[in-house]
């Protein structure tokens, strides 16, 4: 699918709604989806015609998240894990640089990287058919999207605990607009029509790019440069490379599995290097 086709795009009142199109795939984070998505940041960004962005997704899903399968390729180890480092500091700082006001419409289940970067918008109004799942501790993976931070500021320190957590809890919309992760839930129905609303409102207002929980760009910025590092250090640690190839391999996406089955079994050697 062409770039325009996997992020489509709508005008109204000076609100540009960003509509992610790959519902088939639950609008995860392919390769091809996030150039898609950095393109729509750019042209929006750059049009001053958009005073404002709404950013949801197509189907039942608002984001599976990131495809890790489909976004890492077998290399050297320290080039591997200086390109997660890259690319994980780069999708996470593609919200936090973005200068107009965005709003994340969360249709429905949200996962990941598509939770913690919503976080990372002016602010986020859920369906009530949205979850929000985080299950980095399941992974074993470290927080990303600097909801190490941010999440205890939104939530308190036992809700993202929860989240964040082995309990890996996943509110539903009305359960993230209850303890402070969202700020509005809509009906399903309504969702886009009070997004809308919204946006257009922070236009009238004259309203500024501006970040939740009292943090500024600067910290978040460092915040995603510390996570990352730590992201690409899970991502390469035992457990973790053995847990996506039992995965990928019992989906029958054997080229990714047997990349990371490859790099486990590798491990002991080039750990050493990194």
């Amino acid at each position: 699918m062409s770039a325009a086709a996997l992020v489509q795009t709508a005008d109204a009142n000076g609100v540009r709604t960003l509509m992610m199109n790959l519902p088939k795939r639950l609008n995860g984070w392919t390769a091809e989806m996030m150039a898609a998505m950095q393109a729509a940041f750019a042209d929006a960004a750059a049009d001053p015609a958009v005073k404002a962005v709404i950013l949801t997704g197509a189907g039942k899903y608002y984001s599976a998240g990131v495809n890790l399968g489909g976004t890492l390729s077998l290399q050297a180890p320290r080039a591997l894990h200086a390109m997660i480092v890259e690319h994980n500091e780069a999708l996470f700082g593609r919200f936090i640089d973005f200068p107009k006001p965005i709003l994340a419409a969360v249709n429905g289940p949200a996962i990941g990287a598509s939770v913690t970067s919503a976080t990372l918008c002016d602010g986020i109004i859920a369906s009530d058919q949205a979850s929000f799942s985080t299950p980095f501790a399941k992974l074993g993976v470290c927080p990303e999207g600097c909801s190490s931070v941010l999440f205890e500021r939104l939530m308190g320190a036992e809700a993202a605990a929860r989240m964040l957590g082995a309990e890996g809890w996943i509110p539903t919309g009305a359960e993230a607009a209850e303890v402070g992760l969202a700020q509005w839930v809509a009906p399903h129905a309504e969702l886009l029509d009070r997004a809308q609303a919204i946006a257009e409102g922070w236009i009238a207002e004259g309203r500024a790019r501006t970040y939740r929980g009292g943090a500024t760009r600067d910290e978040l910025t460092a915040v995603n440069a510390r996570e990352s590092i730590g992201v690409a250090d899970s991502f390469l640690s035992g457990p973790f490379l053995e847990g996506q190839f039992r995965f990928l391999w019992s989906r029958k996406k054997r080229g990714p599995a047997l990349m990371f089955k490859a790099l486990k079994v590798t491990r002991p050697v080039w750990s050493r290097f990194l």
